[in-house]
Protein backbone atom coordinates (compact mmCIF):
# COMPACT_ATOMS: atom_id res chain seq x y z
CA UNK A 1 0.00 0.00 0.00
CA UNK A 2 2.87 2.70 1.18
CA UNK A 3 4.79 1.40 -2.18
CA UNK A 4 1.95 2.88 -4.28
CA UNK A 5 0.38 6.15 -2.00
CA UNK A 6 4.45 7.22 -2.53
CA UNK A 7 4.44 6.84 -6.30
CA UNK A 8 1.52 8.61 -6.63
CA UNK A 9 2.39 11.53 -4.80
CA UNK A 10 5.51 11.31 -6.72
CA UNK A 11 3.71 11.42 -10.03
CA UNK A 12 1.17 14.59 -9.25
CA UNK A 13 4.47 16.74 -8.35
CA UNK A 14 4.58 19.27 -10.47
CA UNK A 15 1.45 18.43 -12.55
CA UNK A 16 -1.14 21.20 -13.01
CA UNK A 17 -4.75 21.03 -14.43
CA UNK A 18 -5.78 23.12 -17.23
CA UNK A 19 -7.24 26.46 -16.06
CA UNK A 20 -9.56 27.41 -19.13
CA UNK A 21 -12.27 24.83 -18.12
CA UNK A 22 -15.54 26.49 -17.38
CA UNK A 23 -16.90 26.23 -13.83
CA UNK A 24 -17.94 23.28 -12.31
CA UNK A 25 -21.88 24.37 -11.85
CA UNK A 26 -21.74 25.36 -15.48
CA UNK A 27 -20.60 21.97 -16.80
CA UNK A 28 -22.75 19.84 -14.86
CA UNK A 29 -25.87 21.92 -16.00
CA UNK A 30 -24.38 21.58 -19.80
CA UNK A 31 -24.59 17.80 -19.75
CA UNK A 32 -27.38 17.17 -18.14
CA UNK A 33 -29.09 19.15 -20.85
CA UNK A 34 -27.20 17.34 -23.57
CA UNK A 35 -28.44 13.92 -22.15
CA UNK A 36 -31.80 15.06 -20.96
CA UNK A 37 -34.89 13.36 -22.66
CA UNK A 38 -38.58 12.73 -21.50
CA UNK A 39 -38.88 10.40 -18.66
CA UNK A 40 -40.82 7.35 -19.01
CA UNK A 41 -42.60 5.41 -16.06
CA UNK A 42 -39.96 3.18 -14.63
CA UNK A 43 -42.05 -0.08 -14.89
CA UNK A 44 -39.53 -2.24 -12.94
CA UNK A 45 -40.42 -6.32 -13.52
CA UNK A 46 -39.02 -8.55 -11.63
CA UNK A 47 -37.43 -11.51 -14.38
CA UNK A 48 -35.98 -14.18 -11.57
CA UNK A 49 -35.03 -14.51 -8.17
CA UNK A 50 -33.15 -17.50 -6.73
CA UNK A 51 -30.78 -18.10 -4.02
CA UNK A 52 -27.27 -18.19 -4.17
CA UNK A 53 -25.95 -19.83 -0.96
CA UNK A 54 -24.12 -18.24 1.84
CA UNK A 55 -27.20 -16.59 2.88
CA UNK A 56 -27.44 -14.27 -0.59
CA UNK A 57 -30.36 -13.54 -3.19
CA UNK A 58 -30.01 -13.27 -6.44
CA UNK A 59 -32.40 -11.49 -8.70
CA UNK A 60 -32.88 -10.21 -12.21
CA UNK A 61 -34.72 -7.01 -12.89
CA UNK A 62 -35.63 -5.21 -15.92
CA UNK A 63 -37.04 -1.21 -15.78
CA UNK A 64 -38.03 1.40 -18.74
CA UNK A 65 -35.55 3.96 -19.38
CA UNK A 66 -36.91 6.24 -22.12
CA UNK A 67 -38.99 6.18 -24.79
CA UNK A 68 -36.66 6.25 -27.80
CA UNK A 69 -37.32 8.38 -31.89
CA UNK A 70 -38.83 4.87 -33.01
CA UNK A 71 -41.60 4.05 -30.36
CA UNK A 72 -39.62 1.81 -28.66
CA UNK A 73 -39.07 1.65 -24.96
CA UNK A 74 -35.47 0.96 -23.65
CA UNK A 75 -35.58 -1.18 -21.08
CA UNK A 76 -32.61 -1.99 -19.15
CA UNK A 77 -31.38 -5.40 -17.17
CA UNK A 78 -30.61 -5.73 -14.03
CA UNK A 79 -28.15 -7.73 -11.39
CA UNK A 80 -29.14 -7.52 -8.14
CA UNK A 81 -26.82 -9.66 -5.43
CA UNK A 82 -28.27 -9.07 -2.11
CA UNK A 83 -28.05 -10.55 1.59
CA UNK A 84 -31.22 -12.19 2.28
CA UNK A 85 -31.99 -11.59 5.67
CA UNK A 86 -31.06 -7.83 6.57
CA UNK A 87 -32.69 -6.23 9.37
CA UNK A 88 -32.17 -2.70 7.99
CA UNK A 89 -31.74 -0.65 4.56
CA UNK A 90 -28.13 -1.72 2.90
CA UNK A 91 -25.66 0.45 0.79
CA UNK A 92 -25.78 -0.66 -2.59
CA UNK A 93 -23.09 -0.38 -4.95
CA UNK A 94 -23.63 -0.07 -8.37
CA UNK A 95 -20.70 -2.50 -10.84
CA UNK A 96 -20.13 -1.48 -14.21
CA UNK A 97 -18.56 -3.53 -16.97
CA UNK A 98 -15.90 -2.66 -19.81
CA UNK A 99 -16.42 -2.90 -23.86
CA UNK A 100 -17.71 -5.86 -25.01
CA UNK A 101 -18.37 -7.44 -21.29
CA UNK A 102 -22.06 -7.14 -19.27
CA UNK A 103 -24.07 -6.66 -16.19
CA UNK A 104 -24.02 -10.66 -15.47
CA UNK A 105 -19.82 -10.71 -15.88
CA UNK A 106 -19.51 -8.66 -12.54
CA UNK A 107 -21.08 -11.32 -10.58
CA UNK A 108 -18.33 -12.41 -8.70
CA UNK A 109 -18.07 -8.67 -7.62
CA UNK A 110 -21.81 -8.49 -6.37
CA UNK A 111 -21.51 -11.39 -4.41
CA UNK A 112 -18.52 -10.05 -2.81
CA UNK A 113 -20.22 -7.00 -2.04
CA UNK A 114 -23.19 -8.88 -0.47
CA UNK A 115 -20.98 -10.80 1.32
CA UNK A 116 -19.68 -6.78 2.80
CA UNK A 117 -23.12 -6.29 3.97
CA UNK A 118 -23.97 -4.54 0.88
CA UNK A 119 -26.28 -4.38 -2.12
CA UNK A 120 -24.21 -5.47 -5.24
CA UNK A 121 -25.91 -3.50 -8.38
CA UNK A 122 -25.35 -4.04 -12.49
CA UNK A 123 -26.78 -3.41 -15.39
CA UNK A 124 -26.29 -4.08 -19.21
CA UNK A 125 -24.39 -1.47 -21.16
CA UNK A 126 -26.20 0.01 -23.93
CA UNK A 127 -25.74 -2.61 -26.89
CA UNK A 128 -23.96 -4.69 -24.35
CA UNK A 129 -24.87 -8.17 -22.53
CA UNK A 130 -28.84 -9.02 -23.31
CA UNK A 131 -28.84 -5.37 -25.30
CA UNK A 132 -26.99 -6.65 -28.07
CA UNK A 133 -29.27 -8.47 -29.50
CA UNK A 134 -27.59 -11.27 -29.89
CA UNK A 135 -24.32 -10.44 -31.25
CA UNK A 136 -21.36 -11.16 -29.40
CA UNK A 137 -18.72 -8.67 -27.96
CA UNK A 138 -18.31 -5.04 -28.71
CA UNK A 139 -20.34 -6.04 -32.48
CA UNK A 140 -23.40 -4.45 -31.64
CA UNK A 141 -21.91 -1.31 -29.89
CA UNK A 142 -19.73 -0.62 -32.45
CA UNK A 143 -22.55 -0.87 -35.07
CA UNK A 144 -24.38 1.37 -33.04
CA UNK A 145 -21.84 3.87 -32.87
CA UNK A 146 -21.75 3.69 -36.32
CA UNK A 147 -25.32 4.37 -37.00
CA UNK A 148 -25.03 7.53 -34.90
CA UNK A 149 -21.74 8.82 -36.53
CA UNK A 150 -23.27 8.20 -40.26
CA UNK A 151 -26.59 10.52 -39.12
CA UNK A 152 -26.93 13.28 -41.35
CA UNK A 153 -26.10 17.24 -39.64
CA UNK A 154 -29.19 18.38 -37.88
CA UNK A 155 -31.11 14.80 -37.49
CA UNK A 156 -31.18 13.62 -34.30
CA UNK A 157 -28.78 10.54 -32.75
CA UNK A 158 -28.52 8.25 -30.25
CA UNK A 159 -25.36 8.94 -27.82
CA UNK A 160 -24.17 4.87 -27.36
CA UNK A 161 -20.35 6.06 -27.17
CA UNK A 162 -20.95 6.55 -23.59
CA UNK A 163 -23.17 9.14 -22.84
CA UNK A 164 -26.70 7.08 -23.17
CA UNK A 165 -25.89 4.75 -20.55
CA UNK A 166 -24.90 7.78 -17.88
CA UNK A 167 -28.78 8.31 -18.83
CA UNK A 168 -29.50 4.50 -17.87
CA UNK A 169 -27.38 5.00 -14.41
CA UNK A 170 -29.36 8.01 -13.67
CA UNK A 171 -32.53 5.90 -14.18
CA UNK A 172 -30.98 2.88 -12.19
CA UNK A 173 -30.77 5.60 -9.05
CA UNK A 174 -34.25 6.27 -9.49
CA UNK A 175 -35.07 2.74 -9.70
CA UNK A 176 -33.05 2.00 -6.61
CA UNK A 177 -35.03 4.96 -4.63
CA UNK A 178 -37.99 3.02 -4.95
CA UNK A 179 -36.71 -0.36 -3.16
CA UNK A 180 -37.45 -0.70 0.35
CA UNK A 181 -33.88 -2.79 1.11
CA UNK A 182 -32.12 0.12 -0.17
CA UNK A 183 -30.17 2.72 1.85
CA UNK A 184 -30.26 5.06 -0.60
CA UNK A 185 -28.17 7.94 1.67
CA UNK A 186 -25.45 5.43 0.76
CA UNK A 187 -24.92 4.20 -2.86
CA UNK A 188 -21.58 4.07 -4.57
CA UNK A 189 -20.66 2.99 -7.79
CA UNK A 190 -17.33 1.10 -9.12
CA UNK A 191 -16.50 1.08 -13.09
CA UNK A 192 -14.30 -0.93 -15.30
CA UNK A 193 -11.95 0.73 -18.45
CA UNK A 194 -15.39 1.96 -20.27
CA UNK A 195 -16.93 1.17 -17.05
CA UNK A 196 -15.07 3.63 -15.36
CA UNK A 197 -15.77 6.52 -17.61
CA UNK A 198 -19.20 6.19 -17.43
CA UNK A 199 -18.51 5.99 -13.79
CA UNK A 200 -16.94 9.69 -13.39
CA UNK A 201 -19.01 11.00 -16.30
CA UNK A 202 -22.05 9.76 -14.45
CA UNK A 203 -21.42 9.86 -10.91
CA UNK A 204 -19.85 13.15 -11.29
CA UNK A 205 -23.18 15.29 -12.13
CA UNK A 206 -25.08 13.18 -9.80
CA UNK A 207 -24.69 13.84 -5.93
CA UNK A 208 -27.01 10.59 -5.11
CA UNK A 209 -24.07 8.38 -5.35
CA UNK A 210 -22.06 9.17 -2.59
CA UNK A 211 -18.97 7.01 -3.22
CA UNK A 212 -16.96 6.51 -6.59
CA UNK A 213 -14.27 4.14 -7.56
CA UNK A 214 -13.23 4.97 -11.32
CA UNK A 215 -11.13 2.10 -12.42
CA UNK A 216 -8.79 1.92 -15.27
CA UNK A 217 -11.02 4.69 -16.97
CA UNK A 218 -9.30 7.88 -15.44
CA UNK A 219 -7.80 9.66 -18.28
CA UNK A 220 -7.81 12.93 -20.54
CA UNK A 221 -9.03 12.48 -24.01
CA UNK A 222 -7.84 16.02 -25.34
CA UNK A 223 -4.59 15.07 -23.94
CA UNK A 224 -4.52 11.88 -25.79
CA UNK A 225 -5.61 13.32 -28.85
CA UNK A 226 -3.10 16.11 -28.72
CA UNK A 227 -0.47 14.00 -27.86
CA UNK A 228 -0.87 11.15 -30.95
CA UNK A 229 -2.16 8.70 -27.77
CA UNK A 230 -5.49 7.76 -28.85
CA UNK A 231 -4.69 4.38 -29.77
CA UNK A 232 -5.70 2.41 -27.53
CA UNK A 233 -8.73 4.24 -26.31
CA UNK A 234 -9.76 4.06 -29.87
CA UNK A 235 -9.08 0.29 -30.50
CA UNK A 236 -11.37 -0.70 -27.97
CA UNK A 237 -13.86 -0.12 -30.43
CA UNK A 238 -12.25 -0.31 -33.69
CA UNK A 239 -14.74 -1.05 -36.08
CA UNK A 240 -16.59 2.22 -35.47
CA UNK A 241 -13.29 4.39 -36.09
CA UNK A 242 -12.49 2.33 -39.48
CA UNK A 243 -16.00 2.88 -40.78
CA UNK A 244 -15.14 6.77 -39.67
CA UNK A 245 -12.30 6.55 -41.26
CA UNK A 246 -13.39 5.04 -44.80
CA UNK A 247 -16.58 8.18 -44.93
CA UNK A 248 -13.62 10.67 -44.11
CA UNK A 249 -11.71 8.91 -46.99
CA UNK A 250 -8.64 8.16 -44.79
CA UNK A 251 -6.67 5.29 -45.21
CA UNK A 252 -7.02 4.84 -41.84
CA UNK A 253 -7.69 5.68 -38.27
CA UNK A 254 -5.49 8.88 -37.48
CA UNK A 255 -6.06 11.83 -35.25
CA UNK A 256 -8.69 13.69 -37.80
CA UNK A 257 -10.51 10.37 -37.50
CA UNK A 258 -11.10 10.66 -34.03
CA UNK A 259 -11.48 14.25 -33.40
CA UNK A 260 -14.53 13.95 -35.88
CA UNK A 261 -15.63 11.26 -34.63
CA UNK A 262 -15.97 11.88 -31.30
CA UNK A 263 -16.98 15.36 -31.43
CA UNK A 264 -20.24 13.99 -33.17
CA UNK A 265 -20.58 10.78 -30.73
CA UNK A 266 -19.40 12.79 -27.47
CA UNK A 267 -19.32 15.76 -28.02
CA UNK A 268 -17.78 17.88 -25.28
CA UNK A 269 -15.39 14.84 -24.12
CA UNK A 270 -12.20 16.80 -25.95
CA UNK A 271 -13.18 19.89 -23.85
CA UNK A 272 -15.92 20.84 -20.69
CA UNK A 273 -16.81 17.45 -20.46
CA UNK A 274 -13.01 15.61 -20.41
CA UNK A 275 -12.31 13.82 -17.22
CA UNK A 276 -10.23 17.03 -15.71
CA UNK A 277 -13.09 19.07 -15.99
CA UNK A 278 -15.83 16.80 -15.03
CA UNK A 279 -13.69 14.95 -11.74
CA UNK A 280 -14.07 18.33 -10.19
CA UNK A 281 -17.59 18.05 -9.25
CA UNK A 282 -16.76 14.86 -7.56
CA UNK A 283 -15.07 17.60 -4.58
CA UNK A 284 -16.66 16.64 -1.15
CA UNK A 285 -17.27 13.28 -2.23
CA UNK A 286 -15.51 10.12 -1.53
CA UNK A 287 -13.45 9.46 -4.60
CA UNK A 288 -10.74 6.85 -5.22
CA UNK A 289 -9.12 6.27 -8.29
CA UNK A 290 -7.57 3.46 -9.39
CA UNK A 291 -5.31 3.97 -12.77
CA UNK A 292 -2.16 1.71 -14.01
CA UNK A 293 1.26 2.99 -14.40
CA UNK A 294 1.66 1.65 -18.09
CA UNK A 295 -2.21 1.88 -19.61
CA UNK A 296 -2.13 2.70 -22.82
CA UNK A 297 -6.16 3.63 -22.60
CA UNK A 298 -5.46 5.73 -20.06
CA UNK A 299 -1.89 7.33 -20.75
CA UNK A 300 -0.49 8.60 -17.55
CA UNK A 301 0.63 11.75 -18.49
CA UNK A 302 -3.05 12.53 -19.38
CA UNK A 303 -4.31 11.28 -16.54
CA UNK A 304 -1.82 12.62 -14.50
CA UNK A 305 -4.35 16.05 -15.55
CA UNK A 306 -7.04 14.64 -14.21
CA UNK A 307 -5.43 13.52 -11.01
CA UNK A 308 -4.24 16.99 -10.23
CA UNK A 309 -7.78 18.45 -10.89
CA UNK A 310 -9.24 16.52 -8.08
CA UNK A 311 -6.78 17.12 -5.75
CA UNK A 312 -6.93 20.98 -6.12
CA UNK A 313 -11.13 20.71 -6.48
CA UNK A 314 -10.61 18.22 -2.99
CA UNK A 315 -7.99 20.74 -1.38
CA UNK A 316 -10.07 23.77 -1.76
CA UNK A 317 -13.43 21.98 -0.72
CA UNK A 318 -11.56 21.36 2.45
CA UNK A 319 -11.90 17.36 2.10
CA UNK A 320 -8.60 16.18 0.53
CA UNK A 321 -9.10 13.04 3.27
CA UNK A 322 -11.69 12.01 0.96
CA UNK A 323 -9.76 11.83 -1.65
CA UNK A 324 -7.36 8.83 -2.70
CA UNK A 325 -5.52 7.65 -6.10
CA UNK A 326 -3.64 4.17 -6.74
CA UNK A 327 -1.24 4.30 -9.46
CA UNK A 328 -0.02 0.78 -9.60
CA UNK A 329 3.50 0.23 -10.71
CA UNK A 330 4.41 -1.13 -13.98
CA UNK A 331 0.66 -2.59 -14.34
CA UNK A 332 -0.87 -1.93 -17.56
CA UNK A 333 -5.03 -1.95 -18.63
CA UNK A 334 -5.74 -4.03 -15.55
CA UNK A 335 -6.97 -3.83 -12.05
CA UNK A 336 -4.55 -5.45 -9.26
CA UNK A 337 -5.81 -7.56 -6.39
CA UNK A 338 -4.72 -4.84 -4.46
CA UNK A 339 -7.07 -2.03 -5.91
CA UNK A 340 -9.50 -4.31 -5.54
CA UNK A 341 -9.73 -4.92 -2.11
CA UNK A 342 -9.14 -0.85 -1.86
CA UNK A 343 -12.48 -0.25 -3.62
CA UNK A 344 -14.08 -2.42 -1.21
CA UNK A 345 -12.84 -1.16 1.96
CA UNK A 346 -13.12 2.54 0.29
CA UNK A 347 -17.03 1.32 -0.19
CA UNK A 348 -16.99 -0.37 3.57
CA UNK A 349 -15.55 3.33 5.21
CA UNK A 350 -17.82 5.53 3.50
CA UNK A 351 -21.03 4.16 3.04
CA UNK A 352 -21.33 1.76 5.95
Amino acid sequence: MRRLAVFCLFLLSGTAARADNPPPVQVKAAFLKLLDRPRVPLAPQMIATKALGDGLIQEHVRFASEKKADGTIERVPVHIVRPAQAKRKLPAVIVLHGTGGSGKSQAPLLIELAKHGMIGVAIDARYHGERAGGAKGAAAYNQAITRAWRTRPGEKHEYPFYYDTCWDLWRLVDYLETREDVDTRNLGMIGFSMGGIEAWLAAAVDERIKATVPAIGVQSFRWSLENERWQGRANTIRAAHQAAAADLGEKQVNQKVCRVLWQKVIPGVLDEFDCPSMIRLFAGRPLLILNGEKDGNCPLPGAKLAFAAAEQAFQDAGASDKLRIMVAEGVGHRVTPEQRQAALAWFERWLK
